[in-house]
């Protein structure tokens, strides 16, 4: 079965969509782990290693994702955990995405994305690791 860890990066105190997202992922057959507002990096990528996910959902709305979601994908590396697919949504205009994408997040999901869009992309590019 494939593992999600969906979080929420640094100070954003919005979490509805993180919430709608893990549901919307629950519902097609993955197991979701939800960490809660406002987590580091090094705690995302140590939840994400001790729990022996296949994929990180982020979600954020704070305007830090050219800092935190790059970081976030250089932890992994360091940590030998390279395999775990990064993704993520928010706030997030469109002229940052390929820079993002460049850092190695896989994908980016923008407001009004439906859940369905997540969910194929989750199936489509994220694979259990063992």
């Amino acid at each position: 079965m494939i593992r999600i860890l969906v979080a929420k990066p640094g100070l954003d105190g919005h979490d509805r969509g993180a919430k709608v997202i893990a549901r919307g992922l629950r519902d097609a057959g993955f197991e979701v782990i939800y960490t809660g507002l406002r987590q580091t990096p090094e705690a995302i990528v140590n939840t994400a290693i001790q729990e022996d996910v296949d994929g990180i959902g982020l979600s954020i709305l704070s305007g830090a994702h050219n800092t935190i979601f790059p970081k976030i994908v250089e932890l992994l590396k360091e940590k030998n955990a390279s395999d775990i697919v990064v993704f993520g949504g928010g706030v997030i205009p469109d002229e940052d995405i390929p820079a993002l994408k460049k850092a190695g997040v896989a994908e980016i999901f923008t407001p009004g994305t439906a859940t369905s869009d997540v969910v194929n992309f989750v199936n489509n590019n994220v694979k259990a690791r063992a």
